[in-house]
Order: C-alpha cells, then structure tokens, then sequence
C-alpha cells in the first residue's frame, strides 16, 4: 500500500499524462507499466552485476550485453536530449523488452501486441515521466503491483469489478499460514498482477532453495507450479511482467473468464491462493455448468469458492479471502455451501479481518478461510481468530502503527496445526479459540466469530439514587455560595 509522499509523486506522473494530452486512464496505466518494467530490468541486472564483483565471478544471467548498456533506466535518466530518449525506448528498448522471453514464455504471449503509443511529438513527455518514475524509491518488494493498485484506484469502474490488489501483508500472511512447498502446483484463478504467485515463489526461495538447484524441481517450478488466469489483458501483461521479474519465466498465465469456463484443468492443483472479486451477481446462463452442480447461484463470492473445490485436488489446500456475508448469509446457496465444506470437506481455520484492511479502495469487511478439499469430511473443530489490527491504520491514510496481530495468527495456527495444544483450551473470550464441529452444525453451519465469540461485561457499580441526590444537594449548595461570593467581589 503506498501512502504519502510517494502517492504524491504518483500523482504528479499521472498529471504529466494527462496535461501531456493523453486522456485514456487504461493507457496511462499500460504505458507506465512498461516503463516500469524496463525500470525493474535494470534493477535486476544491477542486483546480479553486485552479487557478481561479491563473488569475483562472471554475472549470471545478464540481462544487458556490453552493447546493450545504453538502454539501461540508470543512462536512459540521464540522456539529456528528449528526441534521442525516445528514439532509444521505442526503436530500442521496447523491441528488447518484449524480445527478452522466447515464444513460449507467458510474457511473450501477453506483450505480443504491446504497442507504446507515446506518439513522437511527445518526447519531452516522456523524458519528464522518465524523472519522475526515477525519484520514486523502488526498493520495497512488488512497488511496482503497489504503484499500479493506485493506478487502478483511479479508474471510475475499478471499484465496481472489484478490481483492486490484496495488501502485501495479508498476501504474505496467507502464504505463510498455508506454507508451499517444492511440489505444489499453485493456482490463483483471480489473480490481477499476480501478487499470491509472486509471494509464493519468493516463499518457496526462502524456505526451499532446492526449487532451482534441483534439476527436477527447477523444471516443476519454471513451467508447472505457477497458474493464474484473469480476463483483463493489462492485467495478465502486468502479472506476467511481474513474474519474469522474480525469475519465473514460464508461468500458466492465461485470459479465462473462471467463472464462465468448463475446467479443462478440474483437480490439478495442490494450492490455491486467492481474493476473488466479490461485486454483484451473474446470469446463470453464463456460469459453468460443472460450478451450478456444486451450488445453484449467482453470488459470484459462492461460485467462486465452488470453484476452489472443483480445482483442487483431493488432499489440497486453498487460503482464500471471503466477503463477511458468506460466513453467515441465510440463503440456501449460502448455507448448503458451508456444510459442504464443514461436513465433507475439512474446514480448518477462520480469520476474521477488521473493515480497514483495504481501505483506501473499499471498506468491506471481510475474512480468511482455511480448508482442504478430502471429499471425505474431517472438521472436528474450527480454529476461529479475531484480528484487531494488522500493523497499518484502519482508516483511508493506513499509516503504520505498532499493534499487530499478523505474527501471532501464525503463531497461533502452527501450534493449532501442530497438535491443537493450547489452542483448544482457549476460552471463547480470547481473541482466538476452536469451536467443535457439532456446535457449527447445531447453528446452521454459521462461521462468523461473533457467533460464538463470549463477550465479558465489566459490572458497574452505582450509588443509591438518595445518596446521588443528597451529593447534588450539596454541590447546589457550594454553588450557590460562589454565585454569593462572587456579587460581593463585583460590587
């Protein structure tokens, strides 16, 4: 999430644009993409060429050859002349850009028809966009998903498809309570720019080096882990940019309505991480028939979560965010998908997330599920967890603050994973506590915490009203006596 002075400097670039006389939102948005990423490029290269002279060795995967070298973003800032600047990145650098993946690669196939549409006379445009883009600091992992998160903001439609990116922190918190390992086969059927891929992969090369060195898991991990599909082609452009950036070059990528689809692809996948749209409904004449099998709907929140089902394998596991409604609706729909995931699924945990969590964009409130699919049943009791606060400011600004529930939910769950332990012996007044499956049952399959959730009221003890009333006689009294006093000073 960006805030303050660097939302004001993506202000400033959006402005350029627009007094620069492009008009068209998507194609500001397009077109800082690509910089961006020529940016990223250079970035990278600048990582390796570091981690080269560390190790007195040959730099590994040089992205720019030595006559190449003019096309970095560290010269292109520099090059004083705004006609040769965009010479260089539209005769130059965009040619390299979209030529830097083979045919096969998912960046190949989204930037195929990339165009820059920067016409010539607007050169002294981009080389002030260029100064702007520089002075913005990119350090901090997917800023650039980040910077087009608030891109999207500003699109009068974004907030009505939903079409807003899931805080790094809760993506993070999601991949780290569902723990990816070398085998998975990780699937985001909503995926945007692909931010769950991304913290997945960064996960897998922390936790498990093996992914690359490792001659059968390297090819796993470059061309069969890695899935995401949307039907927005800026979208899937960005998420592919993103993910040959982290070094995945041939992620499944794909346009696919999910919804709307027959699932060629039922039962491949192992994980699935997601924060599908949840605004308004669809014809069921265009949802897929094998997700109406599952729950007859147009809540596009419910087919979605039929979806997950449909897609996993048996014995895979999905972390997934839900509209509050879902964990309470009294519909039929509403209501036949929860036991289905309680009684023939295993329902394993429920977090609930305070309403500030995607403000600036949207102000729902909104909570994690965790299950696997079994198709056996297996819910014994459901991990329930109040998070407060998430380390940022619940209102529009989401500046940070020190109260932070993140890293104790994964506390919390690894031990309720573990063995249940302390988990199972909290009361249902602390912010954590697991509920029996029976007891779910019994409440027409409700999953909302305040459901079950004791609330303790603290006694009050009050005066007698005579006492009260002979206390305000007195201060009438003492009033009265000033009121004396005072006339007597004024005379």
């Amino acid at each position: 999430m960006i805030t303050g002075e660097m939302k004001s400097q993506v202000d400033r670039v959006w402005d350029a644009f627009w007094t620069g006389g492009i008009a068209n939102p998507l194609e500001v948005i397009e077109q800082l993409t690509y910089l961006l990423f020529i940016k990223g490029l250079d970035e990278t290269h600048t990582r390796r060429e570091h981690q080269a002279n560390m190790t007195g060795k040959p730099i590994q995967d040089p992205i720019f050859g030595p006559e190449q070298q003019h096309m970095r973003w560290s010269r292109l800032k520099n090059e004083g002349d705004a006609g040769r600047l965009y010479a260089i990145v539209v005769d130059e650098v965009f040619p390299f850009m979209k030529g830097l993946a083979d045919k096969e690669s998912a960046f190949a196939k989204h930037t195929r028809d990339a165009r820059f549409t920067l016409p010539p006379e607007k050169a002294s445009l981009l080389a002030r966009v260029v100064e702007m883009l520089d002075q913005i600091p990119m350090e901090r992992r997917d800023t650039k998903g980040d910077l087009y998160e608030y891109m999207l903001s500003k699109l009068a439609q974004a907030g009505q498809n939903g079409q807003f990116r899931t805080p790094r922190h809760i993506i993070e918190l999601m991949v780290g309570l569902t723990q990816p390992n070398p085998h998975d086969v990780i699937c985001d059927p909503a995926c945007g720019t692909a931010g769950f891929l991304v913290a997945a992969n960064e996960y897998l090369l922390e936790h498990h080096r093996e992914v690359r060195t490792t001659a059968a898991l390297a090819e796993h991990y470059q061309r069969g882990m890695f899935h995401g599909y949307d039907f927005d082609s800026t979208m899937l452009r960005v998420a592919a940019m993103n993910m040959l950036l982290h070094g995945v070059e041939y992620p499944a990528i794909e346009n696919r309505d999910s919804l709307a689809e027959a699932h060629s692809d039922a039962e491949q996948y192992t994980l699935i991480l997601a924060n599908p749209p949840f605004a308004g409904s669809l014809d069921t004449d265009s949802v897929a028939k094998d997700l109406q099998a599952v729950v007859k709907t147009r809540k596009t929140e419910l087919l979605f979560l039929a979806l997950f089902l449909r897609l996993l394998k048996v014995g895979g596991r999905a972390a997934v965010i839900v509209p509050d409604g879902v964990l309470f609706g009294s519909s039929k729909a509403h209501q036949s998908l929860r036991q289905l995931l309680v009684e023939e699924q295993q329902l394993q945990g429920v977090i609930s997330m305070p309403s500030g969590v995607f403000k600036p964009y949207a102000g729902v409130s909104t909570a994690i599920l965790l299950f696997t699919r079994t198709d056996s049943g297996g819910t014994e009791g459901v991990w329930f967890y109040e998070m407060l606060a998430d380390g940022l400011s619940l209102d529009d600004k989401r500046n940070a603050i020190a109260e932070n529930d993140i890293p104790d939910i994964l506390a919390r769950w690894q031990e309720w994973q573990r063995s249940g332990g302390a988990e199972e012996q909290r009361g249902r007044t602390e912010q954590s506590f697991v509920v029996p499956k029976e007891e779910i049952a019994a409440n027409g399959y409700d999953l909302s915490l305040n459901r079950y959730k004791e609330v303790v009221y603290e006694a009050m003890a009050y005066k007698p009203p005579l006492v009260i009333l002979q206390e305000l006689a007195v201060l009438e009294v003492e009033i009265q006596q000033g009121m004396k006093e005072l006339e007597e000073m004024l005379k």
